[in-house]
């Protein structure tokens, strides 16, 4: 998407208004733990829309995550609403997957995605009408067709992404330009934040989510929340 940095702002900030605002839409927003979900944050507020936030509780988050998801409750001004699968189904996974399963075996990665993430995700966004995500065209070959809007076939709900077309150029000048607090993480190494597991810092001139899933292919690095339903 050729538009400059203002105007991909600009059109973010249209969208959440004129699809979520003035639709009256009850949307909830996801939070990652990333500076994409900040800055989806920022913008929505920008744009004055009302709107809940989730994150995922998969109990193999980082500290540095779990710290930077209070800096963004005081910084931002908001409650982030927390999902977990139940202490029975984390018990059963864990008991199946091993401590080393997800390495040898991308069943049982999946697996581990399906009950860690997307159990808790479908309770996450029960009864609205839409949620916002912060996945971006940039960021990997297996999100290469995002969307602004989108409709999202495996929850049966619209899929808003305001930042899809945003460089890893204007993700850093969003948040510096806004001040906004990130993850520490950033400043070790590590370009995509997810599980500790699955998630290892990279070298310099290493694609945004080569430290994601580092020893599958990479058209198979999803865990499942940003699939279409026909995948």
């Amino acid at each position: 998407m050729n538009q400059n940095y203002e105007v991909k702002v600009a059109e973010a900030i249209n969208t959440l208004q004129e699809l979520v605002g003035a639709k009256a839409l009850k949307v909830t927003l996801a939070f990652s733990h990333q500076s994409e979900d900040a800055i989806n944050i920022s913008l929505a507020q920008k744009a004055g829309i009302d709107f809940d936030i989730f994150t995922l509780e998969t109990h193999k988050l980082f500290d540095e995550s779990l710290v930077y998801e209070k800096e963004i409750e005081a910084f931002f001004g908001l409650t982030i609403k927390r999902f977990s699968a139940s202490d029975e189904q984390i018990k059963a996974l864990e008991a199946k997957v091993g401590e080393f399963g997800i390495f040898d075996d991308i069943n049982l990665r999946k697996e581990c995605c399906h009950v860690r993430k997307l159990i808790p995700l479908a309770h996450a966004l029960k009864g609205y009408d839409g949620w916002i995500s912060g996945i971006r065209i940039a960021q990997s070959i297996t999100r290469s067709d995002t969307k602004l809007v989108e409709f999202d076939g495996k929850f049966e709900l619209l899929k808003f992404n305001p930042i899809a077309y945003f460089s890893d150029e204007e993700v850093a000048r969003y948040m510096r330009e806004n001040a906004i607090p990130q993850n520490a993480l950033y400043a070790k190494g590590f370009k995509s934040i997810g599980c500790k597991p699955c998630t290892r810092a990279i070298s310099e001139g290493e694609d945004i989510r080569a430290g994601r899933w580092w020893w599958e292919n990479p058209e198979h690095k999803e865990c499942g929340l940003h699939l279409h339903k026909k995948d």
